[in-house]
């Protein structure tokens, strides 16, 4: 039987009994590779999952498209045919750092919809900036009354970004969402990661909760180093004379090569 991704109705009842592990993914390799590698969710590009091979190459991850919030569509109609089109073409469910209103839309139609909570990059300047949120009492509070809004407005489930970690443990022994814990500490009901973070590919700035389990950096500086050498021995081979030898041309017979060239020395130039 062919697998397939995980259901919400299969997560929600999965709610405090296993950790699923969830992998921002921005390539086809890095997609395959989560595929084979067993992870159970992935955040995609739209326009990774609108592509017919999607499913073919990962037919068991639970996919989650989202757009920054200031590239997402302004309208709530507008968002919401996105999020129809996102479905159609394979999603499991939506991400939407948007409105409650907005989520409140999508969920209406039953578009499972994740939101975000804690430190949301697209609007993190009430916040304090890029840093933890949640650290004092009142902010922490916040965090859990942003968490019950969206399950109110009809959310799924929400990121929980860089709080401390009994604010997440607290946070869902009071609610039903779905907790996707980004440096937010095993309390969450999943872990999740970037893949440039994970393979060591991130060429900005590395957050704290990341742990890097592979220097692919240095593995394609070396590969570029193969590929330039190959260059560079091509460019010698021309220049030599050595290629093209015979073994890379064609060959035609003798007589009907002299013919031609009995022909062509009668041309004149």
């Amino acid at each position: 039987m062919a697998k397939k991704p995980p259901t919400v109705a299969d997560i929600r009842a999965n709610k405090g009994k296993y950790q699923y592990s969830m992998m921002r993914v921005e390539s086809w390799d890095e997609l395959a590779a989560a595929e084979a590698a067993g992870v159970d969710m992935v955040s995609v590009p739209p326009e990774l999952i609108c592509n017919n091979q999607f499913r073919s190459v990962a037919p068991s991850l639970f996919a989650v498209p989202g757009l920054p919030l200031y590239s997402a569509p302004a309208a709530q109609d507008d968002y919401l045919r996105w999020a129809f089109k996102m479905m159609e073409a394979g999603a499991d469910a939506i991400y939407c750092a948007g409105s409650f209103n907005t989520v409140e839309r999508m969920s209406k139609e039953y578009i499972p919809v994740i939101g975000h909570v804690g430190l949301v990059p697209h609007y993190c300047t009430w916040t304090g900036g890029f840093k933890g949120v949640g650290k004092t009492a009142p902010s922490a509070i916040a965090v859990y009354e942003r968490c019950k809004a969206y399950s109110e407005a009809g959310a799924f489930g929400v990121e929980i970004e860089v709080v401390p970690p009994v604010v997440t443990l607290e946070i869902s022994k009071k609610t039903n969402l779905f907790l996707i814990s980004m440096g937010g500490g095993v309390g969450g009901d999943c872990q999740y990661l970037f893949a440039c973070d994970v393979l060591g590919t991130n060429i900005g700035h590395v957050p704290r909760h990341s742990k890097k389990y592979a220097d692919l950096d240095k593995e394609y500086a070396k590969i570029q180093d193969i590929r330039i050498n190959a260059f560079k021995a091509f460019v010698a081979d021309v220049q030599t004379g050595v290629y093209p030898s015979d073994a890379y041309v064609i060959s035609a017979p003798k007589a009907e090569m002299d013919d031609f060239t009995e022909q062509m020395s009668k041309v004149k130039f």
